[in-house]
């Protein structure tokens, strides 16, 4: 049987139908959800050797320095002891110290604090098992899926954990994630974070260390901020999106590329609901490319929050998403874009335009 003729920019339909992530419902258990929090892909091969510092902000030489120190430090200690010495100069004390048990990277955009954090993940010499990196999301998302006593028990054998973004927009969480912290803290695990901005600051484009220290209460004394300057990208703006694919063009490519999924928009934001985002890396096991058909402006903020996530996790997979409809810049509301969650959607427009260009290759396929 000959298969259908493609309309230009995209291939032959083949024989075998697109998966759909809508069909999926993944049973993660619970040691793959600790055992995948880990540097995104992207971040595999960044190293302290690999990020340039730049001559003209000698601060972040002396960040290098000082997370090179940090994590030689944590190597020197046992796990679960509490008695290690994490920026130390000198012998271990025989009693716990009394200072900074962690590092808060504080910085604007632009200026490499995620290849930071993964290179401090990768420099601690443990074993991969004992250290653990995920957005403070996916932390909220590992206690709703454990249970706090279990993600507490679970975590507190770790060397180190580093938190990427770690978010104040959210006052339930903040309390939530400290309270975590501050046991495993007492459990002997060291730290790491870098933060996102508070709503009344989302205008600034970098978060001030004394603010996130006085959200954290009393965390406050176990992190040492850690100034990172450069420049600040706090005024590109949203970026231009790609222009949508029609209906037939986005269904031909799916069915042309091996490992393509395929859903309509209103189905998939109906799924999301129904699956546990702590599952959503679960939910893309396995597939090339994301087909949509019909995106529009999603309806509601619990919608837009965990079209977020999935999103961060396309990005960290890196897997290009092919669309029709509105641009993905016209995802969110005015209402939305000027909230308290400002910076997750400019976030997740920015990662999802990315991911349409990376799509363009699924279009000129023959």
């Amino acid at each position: 049987m000959s298969s259908s003729p493609a309309p230009s920019g995209t291939g032959p339909i083949t024989d075998a139908a697109p998966l759909s992530l809508c069909a999926r419902e993944p049973h993660v258990p619970a040691d793959r959800l600790v055992a995948e929090m880990v540097p995104p892909p992207r971040f595999d091969s960044v190293r302290f050797s690999t990020y340039i510092p730049d001559p003209n902000q000698p601060s972040q030489t002396e960040a290098v320095r000082v997370l090179e120190s940090f994590a030689a430090g944590i190597g020197h200690g046992t796990g679960g002891s509490g008695k290690r010495r994490l920026f130390g100069f000198g012998k271990a004390p025989k009693k716990a110290p009394a200072g900074p048990r962690g590092v808060y990277l504080d910085g604007g955009y632009g200026v490499g604090k995620t290849h930071l954090l993964a290179s401090l993940w990768h420099a601690t010499p443990a074993e991969p098992e004992l250290k653990a990196f995920g957005t403070f999301v996916e932390l909220t998302n590992l206690v709703g899926a454990l249970g706090f006593q279990k993600t507490v028990q679970t975590l507190s054998g770790h060397r180190l954990l580093c938190i990427d973004e770690f978010e104040l927009d959210d006052p339930g969480d903040t309390v939530l994630v400290s309270t975590l912290l501050g046991k495993l803290v007492d459990a002997g695990v060291a730290l790491a974070a870098t933060s996102n901005t508070l709503p009344g600051k989302l205008g600034e484009g970098r978060f001030a260390a004394a603010d996130f220290l006085r959200e954290i209460q009393g965390l406050s004394a176990h992190f040492r901020p850690l100034r990172i300057d450069g420049e600040d990208y706090r005024h590109r703006g949203l970026p231009e999106a790609p222009p949508p694919y029609s209906d037939e063009q986005v269904t031909k490519a799916a069915h042309a590329t091996e490992g393509a999924s395929l859903d309509a928009f209103s189905p998939l934001l109906d799924h999301l609901a129904h699956v546990h985002p702590s599952r959503y890396g679960a939910l893309t096991d396995g597939i090339e490319a994301v087909c949509l058909t019909g995106v529009r402006p999603v309806p509601d903020q619990s919608t837009a929050l965990r079209l977020v996530v999935l999103a961060d996790r396309l990005y960290d997979r890196e897997v290009p998403v092919m669309a029709s409809g509105v641009p993905f810049d016209q995802l969110f509301s005015e209402e939305m874009l000027n909230g308290g969650y400002r910076k997750k959607y400019f976030r997740a427009i920015s990662r999802l335009t990315a991911l349409a260009r990376d799509a363009g290759r699924l279009a000129n396929s023959r």
